[in-house]
C-alpha cells in the first residue's frame, strides 16, 4: 500500500462524504493558560462534557493568565487544581512542565507559540515532557489558529471508512496533509471538518460556538 493510493482513497471518501468545502479551521483560543490546559486536558477525555466546562472556567475565573508569564505565577498560587476541578496530579504536572518549557524558551502569547512550533527543535522538546505525544504537540498548534493535523479517534475511524491503510501516527497525519493539498482544502480545515462529523456520528457534536478546535482522544504515536 503506498501514500498514493492512500491519499487518492482518503480523498474520495472526504468528497462522498464531507462535500467538495470550504473546510475551515478552529479559530483557536486568545488565552495561553486555556491553550495549555486544554492541550493537556484533552487526552482521553470527553471534550464537550468534561474537558471545555473546565478550560471555559479557567478563562473566566483567571482573566488575566492569557500570557505564559501571567498564567504561570497564578499556577504558582496553588489554585490550578481548584480552578480546573481536577487532582490528576500527572496531568497537573504536564501543565506545569509545558508552562516552563515555554516561559525557559520566551514564548508568551498564543501568536509567538505558533511561530515556535514551527521549528522541529521546538517540537522535540515538547515531547521530552512526561505524558506529551505527537498529538498533543499537533493539538497546541490548532489551539492557537494553526494549521495543523492531529490524529486522534476520530480522524483514525474516518481513515478506517476510507480504506487507508496506513496505521501510525506520522502515517495517517502526512496521508491527511497530502489529502489536503491534493483536494485544495486548508490541513487545518479538513481535519476539523473529518472531527465535527465524526464525533456528531459518536453523539458528541461540540457546539457552534466553541472558540477552540474541540477535538480530544488518545494521544498515541
Amino acid at each position: 500500500m503506498t501514500i498514493d493510493n492512500d491519499v487518492a482513497k482518503l480523498a474520495n471518501h472526504v468528497r462522498s462524504t464531507l462535500g467538495e468545502g470550504p473546510f475551515l479551521r478552529a479559530g483557536g483560543w486568545h488565552h495561553m493558560g486555556a491553550v495549555i490546559c486544554d492541550a493537556v486536558l484533552q487526552q482521553a477525555r470527553h471534550y464537550r462534557h468534561w474537558v471545555q466546562p473546565r478550560v471555559e472556567g479557567l478563562t473566566k475565573a483567571w482573566p488575566d493568565a492569557h500570557t505564559v508569564t501571567r498564567f504561570r505565577a497564578r499556577a504558582a498560587e496553588g489554585e490550578l487544581s481548584a480552578v480546573l476541578r481536577t487532582t490528576n496530579r500527572r496531568k497537573l504536572a504536564a501543565i506545569a512542565a509545558i508552562t516552563d518549557l515555554l516561559a525557559a524558551s520566551g514564548v508568551e502569547t498564543c501568536d509567538e507559540l505558533r511561530a515556535w512550533l514551527k521549528e522541529d527543535t521546538s517540537r522535540s522538546a515538547l515531547l521530552t515532557v512526561h505524558g506529551v505525544g505527537p498529538k498533543t504537540v499537533d493539538y497546541l498548534g490548532s489551539l492557537v489558529g494553526g494549521s495543523h493535523v492531529a490524529v486522534d479517534v476520530h480522524l483514525r475511524a474516518f481513515a478506517r471508512q476510507a480504506g487507508v491503510g496506513a496505521t501510525t501516527y506520522h502515517g495517517l497525519r502526512r496521508v491527511y496533509e497530502e489529502t489536503a493539498d491534493r483536494l485544495g482544502h486548508d490541513r487545518g480545515g479538513l481535519e476539523h471538518a473529518v472531527w465535527n462529523h465524526m464525533s456528531v456520528d459518536a453523539g458528541a457534536q461540540p457546539p457552534a460556538s466553541s472558540p477552540q478546535n474541540t477535538k480530544g482522544g488518545l494521544d498515541t504515536p
